[in-house]
């Protein structure tokens, strides 16, 4: 099985520097993006619904603002829209999830306080998202399924996802509590970043906050999050850089599962 996650920065900006026409070519059986900035009555048009694909999408209700979609080759057991987080702000991010027999994957936006016009308040936001994603972790371990979480995290794991690392020591994304959240995530709670699990290289980044990918400093902020039982089912894994749809590149990752 094969899953690509992208951040769009626009699903129409993504569409008009081909988006679709390369994913027709990817072979995917699950395509995540993130940061779709439409609201789903504006994406009725067939270019926005390629073939093979059974299309799902969650809005953020405000034109121009965030949203996630998930495209399937396989049609889903249920859909969820978002975590129902008692502190709602899982709606200052945006996540969908597909649930199959005993998998579900996740395409997930979460908030970011990178360069906003209220940073303190912003990050506020941001703690309490992964605050209360931390404890929505805690309550799925104990249900009998495997999960994928695709996403733009808006947070670099490590010194090595961030290029210039000592420069941004106090960067929202590349803070040092954010990288402890990060730590935990890894380790307590027994997650793992699939990319890491098949590629051990430095150098390996997602999104350039500069908006143009390769000028300025790159940072890995997309990452494809793993349960235990799935840390041995990830056969290949890339960040595909060949081609431009927004100032993320797409995480392609391989595993050895079936639907």
């Amino acid at each position: 099985m094969r899953i690509i996650s992208l951040s769009v920065d626009g699903i129409h900006q993504a569409v008009q520097r081909g988006l679709f026409d390369w994913i027709a070519n990817q072979d995917a059986d699950i395509i995540c993006l993130q940061d779709l900035r439409a609201l789903e009555y504006e994406l009725d048009d067939a270019v926005f619904h390629p073939s093979g694909y059974n299309a799902y999408f969650f809005d953020s209700g405000k034109p121009h603002h965030n949203g996630v979609a998930i495209y399937s080759r396989y049609q889903p057991k249920a859909l969820i829209y978002g975590m129902g987080f008692s502190s709602n702000v899982d709606m200052d991010g945006r996540y969908l999830q597909a649930d199959f027999d005993r998998l579900s994957v996740g395409s997930l936006l979460a908030p970011s306080a990178y360069e906003q016009a209220q940073p303190q308040q912003a990050q506020e936001i941001k703690d309490r998202f992964f605050d209360d994603f931390q404890a929505h972790l805690h309550k799925i371990t104990r249900k009998r399924r495997e999960y994928i979480f695709c996403g733009n995290w808006a947070t670099a794991h490590g010194r090595q996802d961030v290029q210039n690392w000592p420069e941004y020591r106090q960067t929202s994304g590349s803070l040092p509590h954010e990288q402890k959240w990060m730590d935990q995530l890894f380790t307590q709670l027994g997650y793992s970043d699939a990319f890491r699990r098949v590629v051990k290289d430095g150098d390996e980044y997602t999104w350039w906050p500069s908006n143009e990918v390769g000028k300025g400093d790159g940072w890995r902020i997309d990452y494809q999050v793993i349960s235990t039982a799935l840390r041995n089912r990830v056969e290949h894994g890339a960040i595909y850089k060949n081609q431009v749809f927004s100032s993320h590149l797409p995480v392609i990752i391989d595993y050895d599962i079936e639907l």
